[in-house]
């Protein structure tokens, strides 16, 4: 019922934030915390929720179709080589 009347009970003492569920507060500790339980097995990189690895595990599997034509590196989607050509 507290989603139909907007009342988000749970509370971040670090931020603002506020959750309906406890598990969602539970959840966002982990970026105050730097808990990431979820790690690549291909190139140790580490997530605090699992459908971000598998986003990343995309990175592994599909090929890398946009190219930097400054550093050569290679990227899956072209809205990744879009921020990374900020660093050029």
């Amino acid at each position: 019922m507290m989603v139909h009347i907007g009342e988000k009970p749970y509370a971040c003492d670090k931020c603002d934030k506020q959750f309906i569920h406890s598990k969602s507060l539970k959840l966002h500790m982990m970026i105050h915390t730097g808990e990431k339980p979820y790690m690549c097995g291909k190139c140790d990189k580490r997530f605090y929720r699992s459908d971000k690895l598998k986003g990343h595990m995309m990175t592994h599997v599909v090929e890398k179709r946009y190219v930097c034509a400054k550093c050569d590196e290679q990227f899956c989607h072209a809205s990744s080589l879009k921020l990374h050509l900020r660093i050029h």
